[in-house]
C-alpha cells in the first residue's frame, strides 16, 4: 500500500493475490462490505474528537474567570481615572461618565477568591457613587 499526500492511503497499482500453504488466498481488492464499516468508524472518531474539543473550549476555568474579573476591575479604575482627570481640567466629563456607566453595566464574573471579590465590590461601589454624584449635579443644574 502506498501513502500519497494528505488524502490518505492509496492501493498499489498492481496488487497480486497472496497465497499461503493452507489454500487461503487474499485478493488484491477487499470486498466492498469490509471497507465501508472501517471508513465509517474512522469518521465517527473524527467527529467525536471535534465535539470533545468544542466542549473543552466552552468550559471556562478558574484562571480565565480570574483574568476576566481583573480585566474588568482595571477597566473600571481606568474610567474612574479618566473622570478624575476631566474634572481636574474643569470639564464635565460626560464622555468618561458614559463609558463608566457602560462598563459598570457589564456582567461581572463570579469570583471564588474572597479578597478579589471584596476588591471588585469596592471598585464597583466607587464607580456607582461617581455615577450617582454626576446624576445629582445634573438634577441640580
Amino acid at each position: 500500500m502506498k501513502v500519497s499526500g494528505p488524502t490518505g492511503p492509496a492501493a498499489a497499482p498492481a496488487a497480486r493475490p497472496t497465497r499461503s500453504a493452507g489454500g487461503f488466498s487474499m485478493g488484491g481488492a477487499a470486498p466492498a462490505g469490509a471497507s465501508a464499516p472501517a471508513m465509517s468508524a474512522g469518521s465517527a472518531n473524527g467527529l467525536t474528537g471535534v465535539s470533545a474539543l468544542m466542549a473543552l473550549q466552552g468550559v471556562e476555568d478558574v484562571t480565565e474567570r480570574r483574568r476576566r474579573s481583573i480585566r474588568r476591575g482595571r477597566g473600571l479604575l481606568d474610567r474612574l481615572d479618566e473622570l478624575k482627570l476631566a474634572m481636574l481640567a474643569g470639564e464635565a466629563g460626560e464622555a468618561a461618565l458614559a463609558r463608566l456607566g457602560r462598563d459598570i453595566g457589564e456582567a461581572r464574573p463570579d469570583e471564588d477568591d474572597l479578597g478579589l471579590r471584596s476588591l471588585l465590590d469596592q471598585i464597583d461601589l466607587r464607580a456607582k457613587v461617581e455615577l450617582a454624584k454626576a446624576e445629582v449635579r445634573r438634577s441640580a443644574a
